[in-house]
C-alpha cells in the first residue's frame, strides 16, 4: 500500500483497521525523508523516538486501544519545539547544541493522541526575530519548495511546509507571529491552520513575540488540519457544513500578479456559487506599524541575553546580525502606543465580524519566489490582512486555490473572529468540497 500522499483521516482508518503497519508506514516516510535531504526540510530527524512511538502504536492498537485518527501518523514539529534529548536549535548557530530534558506541550499532546513524532522541521533563525533578507537565513540552509527547488518555501515555518508538500511526513507543526503559516502554505501548495491566539499552549516553544506568537497544523487538507487541532487543544473538530456568510476582502492586496489573479478570480467564483458572498473593507489605520512594533520589542526582549552578549553575530542573515540591536532601541512609550492602537482595531473588526462569518482573500499577491531573492528589497508589500490577523490574534487558514503558469501553486484564505476557529475551517472544507487542489502533489 502506497501511505505517501495519504491524508490524515485516510490514512488513519487503513491503521485502525490494521490494514497497513503504524511501523511500516513510519519506516517509509523516515526513509523518505532521509532520500530526500537535500529539500533541507529538516534539521533533524528523531528515528529512535519514531521507532519507537510507531510500536508502541502498533501494539496499542493490536489490542483495541485506538487513541483517534492520529494514532499512529507520521509528523514533524517545527524545530522550536522543545523534544526531550534532541537539538532544539531554533533554526540558529547559536543554539546549534541545545537539547532540552522535557517535551513541549504540543509534542505531548500528539504523544498522547498516538501520532509518531518523525523529524524537526527547519526553520527560520529565531523565527525571523531578528529580521532577515534571504530564504536561506536558517542552520540547516535555505528549505527548497518541492514544486520547483530554485525556489523559496516562505517564512519562518519554511521547512513544515516542504515537508508536508514533499509527503516527507503526513502533517506538520508550524508557528505563526505574521504570515509563517499561512505563507508556506500558499507557497508550498497545503492547507495551513492559523489557530485563535492562546488556543493552542505554547509551553516549551520558542518565544519570539509573547502577544502574537501562534502554534498550529499544516497538513493536506483543512480538514486534517481541524483533526490535529483537537489533538492540540480543547477545540471540538466536527467535520460538519454550516451556513456561511463570507466577506470577500476588496483591500487585502494593493498589487498582484496576473496568474495569482486569475485563480484568485476563479476561486471567487466557487465561493459565490456555494455561499452568501459580499465585498468587504478592511479598516484603515496605523494597523501594520503597531504590530510591527509589537514584535520588534517582544522580540528584543525575548532575545535580550543573545542581544547583549554579542552572540547575534553568529546569525547567518546580516540583516539578523543588527536587528535586534535596532529593535532594542523601540521606547516604551511607542509600545504603549501600539497596544492602545491594537485596542482600537480589536473593537473595529468585532464590529466588522457582525455582518460576515469570515473573511476571505488571496493568501498572497505572488507566487514561490527565487530562493536568492532579497526579501527587504524584491518583496516588500503591505500586507493589512496578515497583520490586522496576527494582532488580533485571529484564526485564519491557507488552501491551494490553483497553479500558475509556471507551475507554482497559489493559496486562499478564510480569516474568521476570535475562538470562530471552526468558522475558518467550515469555509475552507467547503471551499476544498467544490475544488480538487488540494489534491494535486509535486513530482517528487
Amino acid at each position: 500500500m502506497n501511505v505517501v500522499g495519504m491524508g490524515i483521516r485516510e490514512l488513519g482508518e487503513h491503521i485502525r483497521k490494521r490494514e497497513v503497519s503504524p511501523v511500516e508506514v513510519t519506516q517509509t516516510f523516515l526513509d523518505r525523508s532521509a532520500s530526500l535531504g537535500s529539500l533541507n526540510a529538516y534539521a533533524t530527524l528523531t528515528r529512535e523516538r519514531a521507532m519507537n512511538e510507531a510500536r508502541l502504536a502498533e501494539s496499542e492498537i493490536a489490542a483495541g486501544k485506538y487513541r483517534g485518527p492520529l494514532h499512529g501518523i507520521p509528523y514533524a514539529a517545527k524545530d522550536l519545539l522543545a523534544v526531550k534529548g534532541y537539538p532544539t536549535t531554533w533554526g540558529a548557530r547559536p543554539f546549534a547544541d541545545q537539547v532540552f530534558d522535557y517535551d513541549a506541550a504540543v509534542i505531548r499532546r500528539l504523544h498522547d493522541a498516538g501520532a509518531v513524532l518523525i523529524g524537526k522541521a527547519a526553520m527560520i533563525e529565531l523565527a525571523g526575530g531578528m529580521g532577515y533578507r534571504y530564504g536561506n537565513a536558517s542552520l540547516q540552509g535555505g528549505a527548497k519548495n518541492p514544486w520547483n527547488e530554485a525556489c523559496w518555501t516562505c517564512g519562518s515555518s519554511s521547512g513544515s511546509g516542504a515537508v508536508v508538500a514533499a509527503m516527507l511526513a503526513t502533517f506538520a507543526i508550524g508557528t505563526e507571529t505574521w504570515g509563517s503559516i499561512i505563507c508556506p502554505s500558499a507557497y508550498c501548495g497545503v492547507s495551513g491552520l492559523r489557530p485563535t491566539y492562546d488556543r493552542v499552549s505554547r509551553e516549551g516553544a520558542m518565544a519570539l513575540s509573547y502577544s502574537m506568537d501562534k502554534i498550529g497544523p499544516m497538513a493536506r487538507s483543512a480538514d486534517d488540519c481541524g483533526l490535529v487541532l483537537s489533538a492540540l487543544s480543547s477545540f471540538k473538530y466536527k467535520r460538519a457544513p454550516r451556513p456561511l456568510r463570507i466577506g470577500w476582502v476588496t483591500n487585502a492586496w494593493k498589487d498582484v500578479q496576473p496568474d495569482i489573479a486569475r485563480i484568485t478570480s476563479d476561486a471567487l467564483n466557487v465561493l459565490r456559487a456555494n455561499a452568501k458572498v459580499s465585498e468587504i473593507a478592511l479598516p484603515e489605520g496605523p494597523w501594520e506599524i503597531a504590530a510591527g512594533t509589537t514584535i520588534s520589542v517582544e522580540g528584543a526582549s525575548a532575545f535580550d541575553s543573545l542581544i547583549e552578549s554579542g552572540r547575534v553575530s553568529e546569525l547567518v542573515d546580516a540583516l539578523g546580525r543588527i536587528g535586534g540591536y535596532i529593535n532594542s532601541t523601540i521606547s516604551g512609550a511607542d509600545y504603549v502606543r501600539a497596544q492602545r492602537i491594537r485596542t482600537l482595531l480589536k473593537a473595529k473588526m468585532t464590529e466588522l465580524f457582525k455582518g460576515v462569518d469570515v473573511l476571505a482573500a488571496a493568501s498572497l499577491p505572488v507566487a514561490a519566489t527565487a530562493m536568492e531573492t532579497n526579501l527587504e528589497v524584491d518583496l516588500a508589500f503591505s500586507d493589512p490582512l496578515g497583520g490586522i490577523g496576527n494582532f488580533c490574534g485571529l484564526p485564519a487558514i491557507s488552501v491551494p486555490s490553483g497553479f500558475t503558469s509556471k507551475g507554482l501553486p497559489a493559496g486562499i484564505q478564510f480569516v474568521g473572529a476570535v475562538n470562530d476557529d471552526d468558522a475558518v475551517l467550515a469555509a475552507a472544507n467547503l471551499f476544498q468540497q467544490h475544488t480538487s487542489w488540494h489534491t494535486k502533489t509535486p513530482p517528487i
